[in-house]
């Protein structure tokens, strides 16, 4: 693991992350709302970096009684054919939003998460781009004050390593990495993984609940 985690670590969590809001992300976040208010506010699921949201379609299936909302940055992923088999879910919504507004846009409006999902995880392999990966990013603390059962996959397993870490020093919980077994993929990175025998990797954690006044 980078040996300047834990501090990148500590200077997130105690200092306030400023960067502004744009307007596009503010909007998709409150047109996202909407329809979750309109299926009655049942428990939230956040597939964050859905890509082109087979995972989001997937999660809405396996859990019916929730509603899903996957998030990534890309229209052009957003917009492709995700081959699903029949109608789309009525409780699974795919929204084109910035993360790092997205999840803070959530904190501040006092919405915590039931279950929330790292699918489509930045490895950023290089030393230098510790930053860029989403625990050393300055945004890391919010997603962690969402709350909800967080869990993160990767086909690198240091990144889950240190995913797991900064969940660890954030928390003070045992954060466990384990081997995932995909036989039922629900994202086109684990199919081809996979097919190819390469190995994935995961960690899981029950967060607690969101406090707004965090």
């Amino acid at each position: 693991m980078h040996e300047h985690l834990a501090q990148q670590v500590t200077r997130h969590a105690t200092s306030v992350f400023r960067k502004p809001v744009t307007d596009y992300n503010r909007l998709a976040f409150e047109t996202s709302m909407a329809a979750w208010h309109d299926s009655g506010s049942k428990p939230l699921i956040l597939d964050a970096g859905c890509g082109v949201g087979l995972s989001t379609l997937h999660l809405a299936q396996q859990f019916p009684d929730h509603f899903v909302i996957g998030v990534d940055q890309s229209a052009d992923r957003l917009a492709r054919n995700v081959q699903w088999p029949g109608e789309v879910p009525g409780n699974a919504l795919r929204v084109r939003a910035d993360l790092v507004d997205y999840w803070r846009l959530l904190q501040d409006a006092g919405i915590g998460l039931a279950r929330h999902y790292l699918l489509y995880p930045n490895p950023w392999p290089k030393k230098q781009h510790l930053g860029r990966r989403w625990h050393g990013h300055p945004v890391f603390p919010t997603v962690v004050a969402l709350g909800g059962a967080l869990e993160c996959r990767s086909n690198w397993r240091i990144y889950v390593e240190e995913c797991a870490a900064a969940l660890t020093q954030l928390t003070g919980l045992a954060v466990p990495v384990e081997s995932l077994d995909a036989q039922h993929p629900i994202t086109p990175f684990e199919e081809k993984y996979r097919a190819s025998s390469h190995p994935l990797w995961r960690c899981r954690v029950a967060l607690p609940t969101l406090n707004p006044q965090q």
